[in-house]
């Protein structure tokens, strides 16, 4: 185990939970800000969150029991909710798909479910105990190539256009 011990002491390791701590603290804290605040930061730290995803080590788990979930239901809908009332109609947006079929997505919904992983990766990387750190490790490397890095790529093409379209109606 002193090898997961480096793994979970690694500058990628530490700086996933850095991104990952300030993400969610951003988050927690929507009803203070502006909209292009808002748009501003997610535009700036989404891709640092996908690249320090996209950089965590493979760790073998010594104990999955240890593994669990903290982020409820009423939890979930509450940043949800707190971010779908900041954007009102500019929160749903069309994807395409790989089967090219065109799908109504949610920012509210994508960001959401970053938040839920990414606060989930650090609650239970915040128990001392070894066990948990590396199965916070594995599963937030795992949700990466499953779920929370494909959310970042949809939100951040919505976040990039509604920026980039304020911006362009605001100079004419």
């Amino acid at each position: 185990m002193k090898d997961n011990l480096s793994i979970i002491q690694s500058k990628q390791v530490l700086d996933m939970v850095l991104v990952a701590n300030d993400f969610c603290l951003f988050t927690e804290s929507l009803d203070s800000k502006v909209n292009i605040d808002i748009l501003s930061y997610y535009q700036k730290v989404l891709p640092l969150l996908y690249l320090k995803g996209a950089l965590l080590p493979a760790i073998e788990v010594s104990d999955e029991s240890v593994n669990q979930r903290f982020v409820t239901a009423e939890s979930w809908q509450e940043i949800f909710f707190a971010i779908e009332s900041k954007f009102g109609e500019e929160d749903k947006y069309w994807f395409v798909d790989l089967n090219n079929d065109m799908i109504k997505e949610s920012l509210a919904d994508n960001l959401a479910d970053i938040y839920q992983d990414m606060k989930d990766f650090i609650l239970l990387f915040q128990d001392p105990k070894l066990s948990a750190k590396e199965n916070a490790v594995s599963e937030c490397k795992r949700l990466f190539e499953t779920h929370w890095g494909e959310r970042i790529t949809k939100a951040l093409n919505k976040i990039h256009l509604t920026i980039f379209n304020t911006k362009v109606e605001e100079d004419i």
